[in-house]
């Protein structure tokens, strides 16, 4: 099989990246009150509430590292941040642009290992791109108004920092966990089982 059939989409493909798309749609709507129940524990230091934002992040990275095609990073974060709007986010349709952005940058670090490396260096360089996207979309939209060094600087690193972690490592973890159960024996993640 040449390499433009392997990046060629299965129905299975399309299934799964939906699911796990889904899935993360009603985590992030869920995660947005847990954003907003948390803001007064972060008084102290605004910024640092970004923390938690490696949440929002995870479906671009498992998607990459599931379905290891090209679209599917972007795929599984748009879908997941549609679904949030949907379901009632209280950023409403922003949310829609902000998911592509960040879905971007996950799918900059599987397409920079031309979709051929899945490893847990990827998957860091994945939510570390994906904080990137992220951060940027937030630094313009959302935190203009902000103090630069104060607030939008610290902000936009600590939200690289909790990608990097939660999304980049967590989605390999998930990944490891969801390999045990052979949920995923019909994708290449199964018949790789790469060690780090």
């Amino acid at each position: 099989m040449n390499h433009t059939d392997s990046n060629r989409w299965r129905t299975i493909d399309i299934v799964v990246a939906s699911v796990i798309a889904v899935a993360f749609g009603v985590i992030f709507w869920a995660w947005g009150l847990v954003w907003s129940a948390t803001e007064g524990a972060f008084a102290f230091f605004p910024p640092a509430q970004t923390l938690l934002y490696g949440v929002w992040l995870m479906p671009a990275v498992l998607g990459g590292l599931v379905i290891r095609k090209p679209g599917a990073a972007l795929y599984c974060e748009t879908v997941a941040a549609v679904l949030s709007a949907l379901l009632g986010s209280q950023w409403a349709g922003t949310v829609i642009p902000q998911g592509m952005v960040q879905g971007l940058g996950a799918e900059l670090a599987f397409a920079a290992f031309r979709y051929r490396s899945f490893r847990l260096p990827t998957a860091l360089l994945a939510g570390a791109l994906t904080g990137v996207g992220a951060a940027l979309f937030d630094f313009f939209v959302w935190n203009a108004e902000y103090d630069l060094t104060g607030y939008r600087l610290p902000y936009a690193l600590l939200t690289v920092v909790s990608a990097t972690i939660i999304a980049g490592a967590g989605a390999w973890a998930l990944l490891r966990a969801l390999l045990t159960t052979g949920a995923l024996d019909r994708f290449p993640a199964a018949r790789a089982r790469t060690p780090i």
